[in-house]
């Protein structure tokens, strides 16, 4: 149930990755003074605790169930295609806070910044990170926005979105920052009712090496320095500020590889291209669309359940199997979901690689391609450590790119045992002046 509380503007801000222990860690004194200030409440996301899912669980008040949005991706059995990262608003089953707001507050715009389901949005004013894929093969950094105007505004002000800066090995503060001024930016110019906007820096660093890193405490310090920016800037308008995370990052040190076990018993075919092997998911009688410490297991109709169940219950590192009657108990039966949903021991993660040791490897492996994977891959955070000149072999090819020239980077390592936090299972988040939050108290979680 959404219900707005009686404000005329309001900002919703997004700090992924934002924890209790992060808040009280003594490197975040403006968000913790804000939480003194107006509250701080401690909520759990439902499975599957990823991107997509929950923020369409923000978006709508419901769960995956009614709305649709099983994971980060998804099996389309129509196409026979593992899809991931969708981003239109159309598969979104249910009204948004942006149809809500504006019946509540008529002639009032709402903007959506950076959150997905952007691609066409429910908002009136939106801005996405939007790839140039050219004919040639090369990926430049660019934005979509609706008004389309609104695109060119931002970058004349601001640079070019510094897309490399928002995922991939280089993912750092440079794309918060961005977003941030673009954020006020737009609430200056265009002055929506309600904003929604994403933060996504605590996200890299806390990946990379862990929650309670050195690294996650100066990433901390940095975020919080840009939620300043945005909290002064709404305290100067008379805006109200509402701060959540949509899940806490836990401490990993193993990855389990589902798809292996999978082709091992020969239930997952491939597809031997010349550019490698590629997952053949229509002819595979059971393979997992894997998202951090869950994933989605889909069987055909000549599989059989019961010993499919117990190769997945026997992996080392999966805590539950739940079917698709248990699923409907979390909220997450849906058409889209797997026959199967796994959830991670503490400390594991699901990969995706599907291929065995003696088969070859897919050509987008070891580069940073998030549609081509079958699954969420967060050694694409990382550069190989095992290719020391790595970084001017990247500084030359971006300039060969410049050029016009193709220049793939297969520089993303293989080695899971690289990454030390992810998220998926049930996991502490945060909720910050929630007396102007607009979801229904059942979604809120227990005050703390």
């Amino acid at each position: 149930m959404i219900g707005f509380p009686p404000v005329q503007r309001l900002l919703i801000l997004d700090v992924v990755g934002l924890t209790p222990a992060l808040l009280h860690s003594g490197a975040m004194p403006r968000l913790e003074a804000f939480a003194k200030l107006r509250g701080c409440t401690e909520w759990q996301p439902g499975l599957p605790a990823v991107t997509a899912s929950v923020q369409a669980d923000i978006l709508t008040g419901m769960r995956p169930t009614q709305h649709g949005i099983v994971g980060n991706g998804w099996y389309d059995q129509d196409y026979g295609e593992v899809r991931m990262w969708p981003q239109s608003a159309a598969l979104l089953q249910g009204k948004t806070l942006h149809e809500h707001w504006r019946k509540a507050n008529p002639g009032s715009l709402t903007a959506q910044l950076f959150w997905w389901w952007n691609l066409p949005s429910r908002a009136d004013i939106s801005v996405t990170p939007r790839p140039t894929y050219w004919a040639d093969g090369r990926k430049g950094p660019d934005i979509h926005s609706n008004p389309a105007a609104l695109r060119k505004r931002l970058i004349q002000r601001f640079g070019a979105f510094p897309l490399f800066n928002f995922w991939g090995p280089a993912a750092g503060l440079q794309s918060t920052q961005w977003i941030v001024d673009a954020t006020i930016d737009v609430i200056q110019e265009e002055r929506p009712g309600l904003c929604l906007s994403y933060l996504p820096h605590l996200d890299y660093d806390l990946q990379r090496f862990g929650p309670d890193s050195p690294e996650a405490t100066q990433a901390a310090a940095a975020v919080d320095s840009e939620v300043g920016r945005l909290l002064d800037f709404a305290a100067a308008e008379g805006i109200e500020v509402v701060v959540l995370s949509e899940y806490g990052i836990e401490s990993v040190s193993q990855a389990a590889f589902p798809n292996r076990r999978l082709r091992e018993e020969g239930l997952l075919k491939i597809h031997s291209a010349q550019n490698g092997s590629l997952l053949d998911p229509g002819n595979s009688k059971a393979f997992a669309v894997c998202n951090h410490q869950c994933a989605h297991v889909y069987l055909s109709p000549e599989a059989d359940q019961s010993s499919v169940r117990q190769i997945l219950e026997e992996l080392n590192g999966v805590e539950s199997v739940l079917d698709k009657e248990e699923q409907s108990s979390i909220g997450l039966n849906h058409a889209r979901s797997g026959d199967f949903f796994c959830i991670a021991q503490k400390g594991w993660w699901f990969a995706y690689p599907y291929w065995l040791d003696t088969e070859p490897e897919p050509d987008f492996a070891r580069t940073v391609n998030i549609h081509a994977k079958p699954g969420y891959d967060p050694c694409e955070l990382f550069l190989n450590p095992n290719v020391p000149a790595a970084k001017a072999m990247i500084a030359f090819k971006l300039l060969a790119k410049k050029l016009g020239f193709r220049a793939p980077m297969p520089y993303v390592p293989l080695d899971t045992s690289l990454v030390r936090g992810s998220h998926g299972r049930s996991s502490t988040a945060v909720l910050l002046n929630a007396s102007a939050w607009p979801i229904a108290p059942s979604f809120k979680g227990a005050e703390n």
